[in-house]
């Protein structure tokens, strides 16, 4: 047993601190908005989409469903009726990743949403998991 605290002690002292950093592959992005008046502009709504592996159109009815107002898809833009922060908007696309992007499972990113026959369901590439989830 002494002999394995000191080779374990050894490997310690061999590593530096730069090999023992961990840095996360997957950060959900970060939203830009603008005002017009009183429309809120989602700027990088595109970004956003690839980021998550969706589509502009499943993110869109997620946040005007969930806010509870109207909008379009502009060129990459979302433009919504009402005045919202940049704090309201980042809420609602970080609850779309919790809900359709992170697997229940092993919480990875890798996921894509299919649909067999009337439900839709979030399937993992990395663990292999399936669970049912709402339709937007």
């Amino acid at each position: 047993m002494e002999d394995y605290e000191k080779l374990l002690d050894r490997a310690l002292d061999l590593l530096s601190e730069k090999k023992i950093v961990r840095k996360e592959r997957f950060e959900i992005p970060k939203v830009s908005v603008a005002r017009e008046g009183v429309r809120t502009i989602l700027r990088n709504l595109t970004q956003i989409a690839k980021t998550l592996n969706r589509t502009e159109d499943h993110i869109y009815k997620y946040i005007v469903k969930s806010l509870g107002t109207a909008g379009i898809v502009d060129n990459g833009r979302l433009i919504l009726q009402g005045k919202f922060t940049e704090e309201e908007i980042q809420k609602e696309i970080n609850e779309y990743v919790k809900v359709y992007v992170l697997c229940k499972e092993c919480n990875a990113p890798d996921t894509e949403l299919v649909k067999e026959g009337r439900v839709q369901f979030l399937r993992c590439m990395a663990c292999g998991a399936k669970q049912p989830v709402k339709n937007v």
